[in-house]
């Protein structure tokens, strides 16, 4: 697993950034795939979810039914891995419980208060950004007794502005909703065709809101194949499917 810096240094907090590797799983999922939306074996997808919660030394993990949403979750006790809340942010003051996300392009950020005990994890999209699940896990942090002052936030692999061309309608939508957002789009070889930075708006959303301090890691899950599930990469390859990678969080 990867570590974000900022996110390590915070005494009693235990965090990763899981990469493809270290599983069980064969295949186009080969092999530390953890989405359970996936058409791999569930047997499979558990035990490599379990390597994630060993790892952090926690006793569960949990991960919402991810919807692109604004959605967030207070967690105070497991859940079924069968019936999930949907939501795309997950935040606790549980010790013992690791809270995660699942990503195959889409950004993932771990929050971290160094004072209050409070965690939290969100997946943000396009749709979640311009939706505003990042402002929401951080207002659900502070309902939980967080400063924005004593957060911290790391941004893991997703996928960088080299690799997601997008069409103008889409350019359109973000204009309207946010004309700020231009400076997230530059041109693309094709006609009418856009290559947006995702992870630089998530940046740019969470520093916003007065954070303690945020850390970008800037690995590109589309780039990097050897280490990261894609699946952007999957439809350009024409596969049948796509594993995705876990980002956690736990206090222990």
């Amino acid at each position: 697993m990867i570590k974000a810096e900022n996110i390590a240094e915070i005494a009693g907090v235990s965090h990763g950034f899981f990469t493809r590797k270290g599983g069980h799983s064969t295949g186009i999922y080969a092999s530390l795939n953890t989405g359970l939306g996936a058409d791999d074996d569930n047997e499979t997808v558990l035990a490599n979810r379990k390597i994630v919660a060993d790892a952090l030394g926690a006793r569960q993990l949990l991960t919402p039914y991810q919807y692109h949403s604004d959605v967030v979750v207070v967690v105070d006790e497991p859940w079924d891995w069968q019936s999930p809340p949907k939501a795309d942010g997950l935040v606790t003051r549980q010790k013992g419980l690791a809270i995660g996300v699942n990503t195959a392009d889409c950004t993932p950020i771990i929050f971290a208060d160094i004072n209050a005990g409070v965690i939290g994890v969100a997946h943000s999209g396009w749709q979640g950004t311009i939706g505003g699940v990042l402002e929401a896990v951080v207002a659900a942090m502070v309902k939980l007794g967080s400063q924005p002052q004593n957060i911290k936030a790391a941004i893991g692999p997703t996928i960088s502005q080299a690799n997601y061309e997008v069409g103008a309608e889409f350019v359109e939508r973000f204009y309207e909703s946010d004309p700020e957002s231009v400076e997230f789009f530059r041109p693309a070889s094709r006609l009418d065709h856009a290559m947006f930075d995702l992870p630089g708006m998530v940046e740019d959303r969470l520093s916003r809101l007065g954070l303690a301090g945020i850390e970008n890691l800037k690995l590109c899950t589309y780039k990097d194949e050897d280490r990261f599930f894609s699946y952007r990469r999957m439809t350009h390859k024409g596969e049948a499917d796509y594993g995705r990678q876990m980002s956690a969080v736990c206090l222990i």
